[in-house]
């Protein structure tokens, strides 16, 4: 099994759908356990490569063979911090809702509609007759009838889908917009003034420390909408009115 772990962009953000229901959405998952885990099992992997394959081209291509503990362990250690991360996401949805209702007076229901899904994570499936592993890397499950969601840039839309489990990618759709260009040139081409106008009506930080996130460094979400529109049908469309960034 490959190994391959990365950081996130972590977010909260307040929404309205198209019939102006309130969204609360949040983007996080297991908070760096799941960036220990790939780390130590990488390294593992490099010196089963160097004790079994003194001749591996290169050391990035390291790899657990399937049947040995290495693997086994790995496997069981990915499955806990998926786990943990979609319980967190569930606590941390408890305590936003409980933020919320205390600058907020009037009563309102909550989870009337709900989603909770990964991303960037593993899983064992069944395609084309055969058992495999899946890898979703900015990627989520769009299996028939599933519901996903796909966030755009902190001055775009956003989307809750329904999967239509299409084989040909393997029961997937995106996970996001996706980068246009790397954090640093962000930076580099954008200013304060331009992230202000950029994400002009929605509630956020405007600062230097959010260049990276401006909306114009993502690709269009209509765009990429439409490309994957064999893969999920749009349920609602979020616009959202505030962005926590964190």
């Amino acid at each position: 099994m490959s190994i391959r772990e990365s950081g996130g962009n972590h977010f909260i953000e307040i929404c309205l759908d198209e019939q102006g229901f309130v969204w609360f959405m949040l983007h996080s998952g297991s908070r760096g356990v799941g960036n220990a885990i790939g780390s130590h099992f990488i390294e593992v992997a490099k010196q089963d490569m160097r004790t079994h394959f003194a001749n591996l081209p290169d050391q990035d291509l390291a790899y657990l063979k399937e049947g040995t503990q290495h693997y086994d362990d790995y496997v069981e250690a990915v499955g806990w911090a998926q786990k943990f991360a979609r319980m967190n996401r569930e606590v941390m949805m408890q305590n936003l809702i409980a933020a919320v209702r205390t600058v907020i007076s009037k009563p309102f229901e909550t989870h009337v509609e709900a989603v909770n899904c990964h991303h960037n994570y593993v899983q064992k499936e069944q395609h084309f007759g055969k058992d495999v592993l899946v890898t979703r890397k900015g990627a989520v499950s769009a299996r028939a009838g599933e519901l996903g969601i796909i966030p755009g840039s902190m001055g775009a839309k956003s989307y809750i889908v329904r999967g239509k489990g299409n084989p040909e990618s393997f029961n997937s759709c995106s996970h996001g917009a996706g980068r246009t260009m790397s954090r640093t040139e962000a930076k580099r081409r954008y200013s304060i003034e331009d992230q202000v106008k950029a994400t002009e009506g929605v509630e956020c930080r405007k600062d230097e420390g959010v260049i990276d996130e401006i909306p114009m460094a993502y690709k269009d979400i209509d765009a990429v909408m439409q490309a994957q529109s064999d893969l999920v049908e749009v349920v609602h469309t979020l616009k959202q009115i505030v962005c926590v960034k964190g």
